[in-house]
């Protein structure tokens, strides 16, 4: 049975999260206390045995408590088995293939729904249950003799069904030869009961728990078929030094303290968990522990045995492991790397290694078995962020074991890590965000209508493509040439004007154009691009930064060609402002800046008032005037906001405020790229036929 929808009301700090659809391997992202936790924990509420607490009850809907509402509903779509399951038990009733889950503040049992179905709710003396089954037992002892009824212990027909198979065939079993000894001087008697007891459709696991067929079939899935939620957010450690004394006297029941050799940590369910992963029978170890032949024979299987199960959800190199018996009945883990080349290095006990590291491995350890084990197989995994602190390579290596449960469990997990994103598809991907002001979570199943600032991590991860793409050789040697430019506004001012111009002579369209995040990146991103196969130019302004950057990239064998400054008829310029005629630039300024701070007195500025700063460049003389304007609430001038204003006007078509001077301007910035990118493959060439002489030589 898996989930398909659910809602959530009246829970916390969630009002009413609407109806979400999810799909098998679901991620919850959100920003700190925007809710992801809560909603994992509302789900538990479908689970059987769960209760509703008032504390978690919504203060605000004070008022809508007061009558009956669900708090929580999942509609979940059976699996063909469960199908065919209910229409053998139930062949007089339509397929049923949903099932509606859902528990209310009022009552304290999880209640179904089967989407549009009518099913009876009038006693069926027909039915095949164990009330019925019990009826016709006692119905019968009211037909033989009173001196035999009075002697018959009834007790088992008048209580509630057996739990089990077992149960039901042991209390027969002993009713059966009771009611032998009590009639045996009655053949009759004994012949009528047993027609009843051999009757093959009086056996339990044909036997239904309820008097009409409602009641029938929603018992049968109550004790049969009822999902169940499992929440993860406490992920033991495993320090390695285990003391097997402990653990035993821990298995008998017996309680300890602790069962860690040192470490004052582990709990008996960790150890426990590893032996599960390694199949070690610890009883078997106690046995042969004193024969060391057989005790290295039995531990070396166990280790292959855990290794092999653990190195799947472990990326990077390989890791061994080594489970060893030490004096004193201690048992301790060794951790080696194993290389690529067979070498093994870096063996050690576990409890020597980093944080991170022993805290993936106790999560891979934990998890896995608790997953593998009979028990939760098919159950509904909620994870709360299930790879924190781990390196994003690491993190990766838990969402391909998470891919790997999605078989057999459907996972539900909460994170802030774009590397633990990797399903894209709405409902396998939801966005919780916080209503500050109310307090209240609101989940988007279309996530792309969140907050930017939520969407960061589903952005990053997005971006995943962009990153491989810098790293496969083959895209880059294959790819236009790139031009990295120091800032978001430059790259949207060269998109814009080449759009702007028309010019097929000087167009951007043979390069990709790619923006840094900030002056410090532009040395590290064009080293990347550079080394895996990309013919890389860089766009530079004429500060003292950015000549320290010039002059990295040439210690770092880049042409001098490759990088371009500023400039214009031999003149440096400052930005890429510059190459826009002032009086056009101006134009932006004020109709950005005359609305928002007409308040504040703001007049339009002139093209003599900004030269008369006498700075370098025109962002530089417009930061100077807001600096003067700082007591008139001015704040601080942000040129990013006029680079949207002149690319959108662009954009629509609206550039009569352009003059054919910016456009030429802007002509001679793309003639200075087309002509380095032209020089550029020139070198490139001769360097490449040069380099082929001498092979041949």
């Amino acid at each position: 049975m898996r989930l398909r929808k659910f809602r959530v009301r009246a829970y916390r700090c969630i009002h009413d999260s609407g109806e979400i659809t999810v799909g098998d391997l679901a991620a919850f992202v959100g920003r700190n206390e925007s809710g992801k936790t809560t909603i994992l924990q509302a789900l538990t509420l479908l689970n059987r045995d769960e209760r509703v607490s008032d504390l978690d009850l919504c203060d605000e809907l004070s008022e809508e408590l007061k009558g009956e509402i669900r708090i929580v509903e999942g509609e979940f779509e059976l699996s063909s088995n469960e199908i065919q399951l209910l229409k053998q038990l139930f062949p007089g009733l339509p397929e049923i293939k949903k099932i509606k889950l859902f528990r209310t503040n009022k009552k304290p049992k999880v209640q179904y729904e089967f989407e549009d179905i009518q099913i009876s709710e009038e006693r069926n003396r027909e039915l095949n249950s164990w009330e019925n089954f019990s009826k016709q037992i006692l119905n019968f002892l009211d037909t033989i003799p009173n001196h035999l009824r009075i002697q018959i212990d009834t007790r088992l027909f008048e209580g509630p069904p057996p739990k089990n198979q077992e149960m039901f065939d042991s209390g027969m079993a002993e009713f059966s030869n009771q009611f032998h000894v009590i009639a045996i001087q009655e053949p009759k008697v004994i012949e009528e009961w047993e027609k009843i007891y051999e009757n093959p459709e009086n056996q339990f696991s044909k036997l239904l728990s309820g008097e009409s067929e409602k009641s029938a079939l929603d018992n049968f899935i109550a004790s049969d078929l009822h999902p169940r939620f499992v929440y993860f957010s406490d992920y033991k450690k495993i320090y390695g030094n285990i003391n097997l004394n402990e653990y035993l006297r821990e298995e008998k029941g017996e309680r300890a303290s602790s069962i860690e050799f040192v470490e004052e940590f582990d709990k008996a369910e960790t150890v426990r968990n590893l032996f599960y992963l390694a199949e070690l029978d610890i009883k078997l170890l106690d046995d042969v522990k004193e024969t060391p032949s057989k005790c290295i024979k039995l531990l070396n299987t166990a280790s292959n045995r855990l290794t092999r199960k653990l190195n799947p959800a472990w990326k990077g190199d390989p890791i061994h492991v080594d489970l060893r018996y030490n004096p004193g009945n201690i048992m301790s883990l060794v951790i080696s790397d194993v290389h690529r080349d067979g070498t093994v290095t870096n063996t050690g006990l576990l409890n020597r290694r980093a944080e991170g590291f022993k805290w993936t491995f106790s999560f891979i350890v934990n998890f896995a078995a608790e997953t593998q084990r009979a028990e939760l197989k098919e159950a509904i995994l909620l994870l709360d962020e299930p790879a924190r602190n781990l390196h994003p390579t690491q993190q990766r290596g838990i969402s391909d074991l998470l891919k790997g449960l999605a078989g057999s469990n459907q996972v539900l997990y909460a994170t802030h890590s774009p590397f633990m994103i990797f399903d894209y598809t709405p409902g396998n991907l939801l966005v919780v965000e916080l209503d500050k002001r109310k307090h209240l979570s609101k989940i988007f199943y279309d996530y792309w209508n969140a907050d930017d600032k939520t969407l960061t991590p589903i952005l990053y991860g997005l971006s995943r493509g962009l990153v491989e793409s810098i790293v496969d050789r083959e895209v880059g040697t294959n790819s236009r040439p790139v031009i990295i430019v120091e800032t978001m506004s430059d790259a949207m001012y060269l998109n814009a004007f080449d759009k702007f111009l028309q010019d097929p002579n000087i167009s951007m369209n043979p390069l990709n154009v790619v923006a840094a995040y900030n002056k410090n990146s532009v040395l590290p991103l064009a080293i990347f691009y550079r080394n895996h196969g990309y013919k890389t130019f860089i766009l530079l302004d004429n500060s003292e930064e950015s000549k320290q950057i010039s002059a990295q990239l040439v210690s770092n064998e880049f042409s001098p060609i490759q990088t371009i400054f500023f400039e214009r008829d031999g003149k440096n310029l400052e930005s890429i402002e510059d190459y826009i005629v002032l009086e056009d630039y101006l134009h932006a300024v004020n109709q950005t800046y005359e609305i928002r701070l007409r308040k504040e007195g703001y007049s339009n500025l002139t093209a003599p008032e900004v030269t008369l700063r006498e700075k370098k460049g025109v962002l530089d003389n417009l930061k100077k005037i807001w600096e003067e304007h700082k007591d008139d609430d001015w704040g601080q001038f942000d040129n990013e906001e006029i680079t949207r204003y002149i690319c959108e006007k662009i954009t629509l078509e609206e550039t009569e405020f352009l003059s054919d001077k910016t456009k030429d301007q802007f002509r001679s910035l793309y003639r200075l790229i087309a002509e380095r990118i032209r020089q550029y493959q020139n070198v490139v060439t001769k360097a490449d036929f040069t380099k082929f002489q001498r092979a041949r030589t």
